[in-house]
């Protein structure tokens, strides 16, 4: 039996067809869920997204993939999670500890204190993206995946991902510069 028919007949309440649309899409919605959760969440937003595919399977077009149509749904399911925790904010690390300046391997304050900066300030601007936006940065830029495999897993044509990659570049370097740039008010594009 194919994806299009499980969720048929998960749509007339079948719950055995749930439990194996799971089987057949767990592992790789987990997979790619883990990109952009804690690990702690990425169990949780499994169960809602299967929640949302029982109640919504009546709206399954047979025409989409049936894994496309569950990561969008589990990438909204994993947005609501993120939104709810607010803007995303980047771990620091260990202090340097005293006596390792001039050291090689080990960073001089104030580059240290830049990078810390610049980590602090890339993960308030990731925070700052729409979810969609969000999604194609985490794929291609730190997943490194090509265009068409974004739109592929994505579900949207590669004219698409391309705008919204530009987008969050866009954004992120606008964010990264400060002002007079592109959102700062008279930068170049």
């Amino acid at each position: 039996m194919d994806d299009d028919e499980l969720i048929t007949r998960l749509a007339g309440g079948d719950d055995m067809a749930l439990r194996e649309l799971f089987s057949r899409h767990a592992s790789m919605l987990a997979g790619r869920l883990r990109a952009v959760l804690p690990p702690s969440d990425v169990e949780d937003v499994l169960q809602e997204t299967f929640l949302a595919a029982w109640k919504g399977a009546r709206s399954y077009r047979p025409e989409a993939r049936a894994g496309g149509w569950l990561w969008g749904i589990a990438r909204r399911q994993a947005a609501l999670v993120l939104r709810r925790r607010g803007p995303a904010t980047a771990p620091l690390p260990d202090l340097l500890q005293a006596g390792t300046e001039g050291l090689p391997g080990y960073p001089q304050q104030n580059d240290f204190a830049q990078s810390l900066t610049t980590a602090s300030q890339l993960a308030s601007a990731v925070g700052t993206l729409k979810p969609a936006d969000r999604e194609v940065w985490q794929l291609m830029y730190v997943e490194d995946r090509p265009i068409a495999e974004v739109a592929r897993l994505t579900g949207v044509p590669e004219g698409t991902v391309k705008s919204r990659a530009h987008r969050a570049r866009r954004l992120l370097r606008a964010a990264l510069e400060g002002p007079g740039t592109a959102l700062g008010g008279g930068g170049t594009r």
